[in-house]
Order: C-alpha cells, then structure tokens, then sequence
C-alpha cells in the first residue's frame, strides 16, 4: 500500500509518520513542504502522478486560528487551494483522498453534532477556510473527510478554558485512529467519519496533563470561538471495531487510540 501524506512536519504529520512508516507492507512519502507545496498545483499532481499512491492523507493545513485572522490570504492559500490540489492530485493518481477537517466546521451551540449534521455558519475566518475545504475535498472521485480536533503530547499553555465544551483530545490518542483509518480507506463506506473522544471542556482536557493549569474564560481569547463543537462519535466506535477485527494479529492486546 502506497500512501503519500501532506504536512508530515505538522503536529499530526509527524505522529502519523511515526505510525504508518513502521507498519509492514506500507510504503509512505511524506515530503516536505520544499518538495510538495500543497499549493502549488502542478508540482501536486507531479508528485502524485509519480508516485502513484493508494491514498492521499491531506494532513497539511493552516491551524493558527488567532493568526487567520491576521493573515487571511495564507490561511486560504494552505487550507482552501491545498484541498483543492489535494483532491486534483487524488484524482490524477487514481487515488482516495483522506481529507483531515475539523470540528469548527459547526456553529458549535449546542454540541453532539453528528456527520449528517448540516455544517456552518462559522465562528471565525480558520473555520471558513476549513469549511470551504470540505467542499474542495467532495472534488476527488474517492474521498473521505475526517472531523477531529487535537491537542500537543504536552498541554502548551498555563490556562484552559472551562467554558468551551469539545471532543479533542491529545494527538498521540487521535494520531493510531487516523492511522488505521488510512490504512483501511478503501473499506470505509462512508464519506465522513468523526473521529474523537467523549465530550469534556478544555480545562477538563487539559488537566488530564497540566494538573496545575488555571482555569480562564473563552472570553479571554483574541477570536470568536464556539462554545461547544463536541462530536458525536457513534459511528466511529463502530466503524473502529470493525477495522480492528481486520487488522494482523486482530484479538491480541492492541494500544488504545480514540473511542
């Protein structure tokens, strides 16, 4: 199996690499950004059409969502034009494109949004861009758009904000879940799969890691940010079990990713 994988520098890239670059009978490519510009369309397609993958994991985006709204034109370039070379550069190999979104897609009102849940409106510029990329993702003939939401190994920073309600959690839980999805794309018989863990606020998630952060309010941030985009996960809980019973050595103890 062939996979070619965007933005393995990034924070998922690199757990993705890690995971996917040990597993037998996988042979992966993971440029950097000197050598696949996701923005760049025709040195995309290039790349694709020479290596000739099973699938493209579209992991590179612009994430910096203070930063968006400073720098609208670089946010759209990597999250808006990447996809829609991504899903370009899929289609040219004969390739599935595995689209990593993000559960800022939703208004995030009301929480427990479920993959048939209409998305938008948005709350900022960064979840626009992730939005209209969903779209220029449904531009590859094979697809699969993933909604998740992670978090640094380490909690970053010394506050947490206890009013905003998610299902993140941190990207060495979430990276084995995306994993197994790109091995398995081919099997998935659906066009988007939410992949998190149970609902919890981010003071709640970061505690788990920084027992001594402080709490601090939503209201605090430089960006309009939802209140609660947690994810309904029941169709991935399904879906995860199944792929697991196909999996080598299925039945034996295997770590634990997202449920």
């Amino acid at each position: 199996m062939r996979v070619l994988l965007t933005g393995g520098r990034g924070r998922l890239g690199r757990e993705l690499v890690a995971l996917l670059s040990r597993r037998e009978g996988v042979e992966l490519l993971a440029p950097i950004r000197a050598l696949l510009d996701v923005t760049d369309a025709a040195a995309f397609a290039g790349v694709a059409r020479g290596f000739r993958p099973d699938v493209i994991v579209h992991a590179a985006a612009y994430t910096d969502v203070a930063g968006a709204e400073r720098d609208r034109e670089a946010c759209w370039r990597a999250n808006v034009v990447g996809t829609r070379n991504a899903a370009a550069a899929a289609n040219a190999a004969g390739a599935v494109l595995l689209h990593v979104s993000t559960d800022y897609v939703f208004w995030g009102d009301r929480g427990g949004y479920t993959e048939d849940d209409a998305p938008g409106p948005v709350r900022n510029y960064y979840a626009l861009t992730k939005l209209v990329a969903e779209e220029a993702a449904r531009g590859a003939e094979r697809r699969l758009i993933v909604r998740t939401s992670f978090r640094p190994r380490e909690w970053p920073y010394p506050e947490a904000f206890t009013d905003l309600y998610t299902s993140q959690d941190y990207v060495d839980v979430i990276a084995p879940d995306i994993a197994l999805l790109a091995l398995h794309v081919a099997e998935v018989p659906y066009e988007v799969v939410h992949v998190a863990t149970e609902r919890k606020s981010v003071y709640e998630l970061a505690r788990r890691r920084a027992p001594d952060v402080r709490p601090a309010s939503k209201a605090q941030a430089p960006v309009a940010l939802p209140d609660d985009v947690s994810l309904d996960v029941s169709r991935w809980r399904a879906l995860k079990a199944e792929l697991l019973a196909r999996e080598p050595g299925a039945g034996a103890t295997r770590p634990g990713g997202a449920s």
